[in-house]
């Protein structure tokens, strides 16, 4: 058994105009069922953690949903941060809490926001990289990569450690461009960085103490007060000081250096849904090669001659296409996007022009 903690946050612009700021894609069912990937994610955990030992972690606008969403999670297990301070303070918040319960806790960090297609096989690496965090390693789950992605991060590994699966993280890896993550991927000696983290507690704060002072400093403050009639008032003073940066940033990449960081490989069909060619890349298909989110819903969605399309029908209006292919239609009341699934990154520059415009509304 292990504490789990799931950072819920973001808004996935790429998949704008389904995920928005107010409603953001871990609160949609994108997993090809009912659940939400939220829901799916702490589903997901099992036998791992219970779910007084389950935490999520999510700002003020999000907590209420969430709390709809996992009416099972006892209420004081998700904490709300009163504004985005990125995934260090987010996480650090959650350990330092953890830790005033268990001291020697372990931990695991899964986003709130991806999918597994073998949630055992999930289960089984993260229960390896729990014996590894229990020995003092700060662990990552690393993804055997498949392709020559430049859209992720990677860790350049050394050779295993014992006769077990660990393997040594000698470097974070920025995203690579094409010839270079050709060169990763050739190597074998380099994984996917999904950011998922196992560690005990006392091990993470140590480190946190030592190369983010200040952080750490903050959080544990935070943390004496949390649940007593002074934690709004600690809370609201110390979380705007904290420093805005991520985990990898902050801790990983030193701790890397240090040669206090440990991966498992694992291949348990990863996806982090970033946009919707993914997608309807992980999702099936009809015979055509069309994925159509939540295709159920009425009126419903006619589709002549066409193949290779993202449908997602959120509005009440019929949804039909003749003789197209390899687009993304996406309909929501208020917002309609087409365009080439080739494309499918460059919905974030929508969003992008929409804030500038001040079209708070649509975002």
């Amino acid at each position: 058994m292990i504490y789990a903690v799931i950072p819920a946050g973001g808004s996935g612009t790429r998949l704008w105009p389904l995920s928005r700021a107010g409603h953001p894609k871990f609160l949609h069912p994108l997993t090809g069922s009912a659940a939400s990937l939220l829901q799916a994610t702490v589903e997901r955990l099992g036998s791992l953690a219970t779910p007084e030992h389950t935490f999520v972690v999510t700002g003020t606008a999000h907590a209420t949903a969430v709390a709809r969403q996992l009416a099972g999670l006892p209420e004081e297990n998700i904490l709300v941060e009163p504004s985005p301070r990125d995934s260090c303070a987010a996480i650090a918040l959650a350990a330092a809490v953890i830790a005033r319960r268990d001291p020697t806790a372990v931990m695991g960090s899964f986003a709130a926001d991806h999918l597994i297609g073998d949630p055992a096989g999930w289960r089984e690496t993260v229960r390896q990289a729990a014996r590894g965090a229990e020995q003092g390693l700060l662990m990552t789950v690393g993804i055997t990569p498949t392709w020559a992605e430049t859209g992720y991060g990677y860790l350049e590994t050394g050779e295993p450690t014992g006769d077990g699966p660990l393997r040594p993280v000698t470097e974070f890896k920025e995203k690579p461009d094409a010839e270079v993550a050709e060169a990763y991927l050739r190597s074998g000696r380099h994984l996917w960085n999904a950011s998922m983290f196992v560690w005990r507690v006392d091990v993470f704060l140590a480190e946190l103490a030592r190369q983010q002072p200040a952080l750490h400093a903050g959080v544990v403050a935070i943390a004496a007060a949390w649940g007593t009639e002074e934690q709004d008032e600690v809370l609201g003073t110390v979380w705007p000081t904290l420093p805005k940066i991520s985990v990898d940033y902050a801790v990983m990449e030193g701790a890397a250096t240090a040669g206090r960081v440990a991966t498992v490989p694992g291949d348990f069909g990863w996806n982090d849904v970033g946009d919707f060619h993914t997608l309807g890349e992980v999702l099936p298909a009809d015979p055509a090669g069309n994925m159509v989110l939540g295709g159920d819903a009425k009126p419903g969605v006619f589709l002549r001659d066409s193949t290779n399309l993202v449908v997602v029908p959120h509005s009440a209006r019929l949804v039909a296409t003749v003789g197209v292919h390899d687009l993304i239609v996406v309909d929501t009341p208020d917002a309609l996007l087409v365009c080439p699934r080739a494309r499918a990154q460059d919905v974030k520059q929508i969003v992008d022009e929409l804030k500038e415009r001040g079209e708070v509304g649509l975002v």
